[in-house]
């Protein structure tokens, strides 16, 4: 039995900007078209390659490396774009065109290659095993029954993230709070990525990446309790973010 503290291995890092637009959320969806084009090929991709994975690892109990770093590379630029966008509204730098780790970029997510996955799991856990996490992200990310449909069919819950349920009211208080007074409330924030980091583990476990059940919980902040960050150490959940002091409001626009 896996011990609670064993880091869960989907980690999911991101770092707050020193300073946030206020206006510029409202046209970040159209900056993001080209984006949700690319992204909408990749997860038909997504979904042949998870069926490809799915017959691999029933019949070998390994997930063909090209295929995993392709399938993990769709999570990561979901989760950028999602950073960036309605998922989050976490930095108002642009996501790059690219499947690979982004150094300097402040979204990140990497998911540890496993060299053997069980070929009886295989079978249940995409569907049933995941059933009541579908059920909680249904109310977290939104979409109801929809939303848990789509996930059994490509565990992608992640670029309707923002569309719906609690996460885009929460979004949405934030776009209006930067709108006014430039500044991310930082509990409002680090509550945001907690359920992102949620629903990224149960899209990577839910996409045969791995066979460790997800956790039943929010872990909040930019940090993940994953060992060591995927990127650059983000700043410390503890205190404000540089976003949230005065000097920085008027710098913002």
């Amino acid at each position: 039995m896996v011990d609670a503290r064993t880091p869960y291995p989907v980690r999911v890092d991101a770092a707050s900007e020193p300073s946030t637009s206020r206006g510029l959320w409202l046209v970040k969806w159209l900056l993001l078209i080209p984006h949700f084009v690319v992204l909408l090929l990749l997860w038909v991709a997504f979904c042949v390659v998870s069926l490809i994975a799915f017959v691999a690892i029933l019949i070998t109990g390994r997930y063909p490396r090209p295929l995993f770093d392709f399938n993990v590379g769709v999570l990561r630029w979901t989760w950028r774009v999602n950073y960036y966008g309605y998922g989050a509204l976490g930095t108002d730098r642009y996501p790059p065109f690219t499947l690979a780790e982004v150094a300097d970029y402040p979204a990140h997510l990497d998911v540890p290659y496993p060299e053997k996955l069980s070929r009886g799991l295989v079978l249940v856990k995409w569907w049933l095993l995941a059933l009541p996490h579908y059920i909680v992200l249904s109310i977290l990310v939104g979409g109801g029954l929809w939303a848990g449909t789509r996930a059994t069919d490509s565990g992608d819950w992640n670029t309707g993230a923002g569309a719906g349920g609690l996460l885009g009211l929460l979004v949405l208080i934030a776009a209006i709070v930067l709108l006014f007074t430039g500044r991310y409330p930082r509990s409002l924030y680090d509550f945001v990525l907690g359920i992102n980091r949620w629903s990224l583990r149960v899209g990577a476990y839910a996409g045969l990446m791995t066979d460790r059940y997800p956790p039943f919980r929010l872990d909040q902040g930019g940090i993940d309790p994953a060992t060591g960050p995927v990127g650059p150490t983000p700043p410390s959940p503890t205190g404000p973010s540089a976003a949230e002091r005065p000097d920085q409001t008027a710098a913002t626009g």
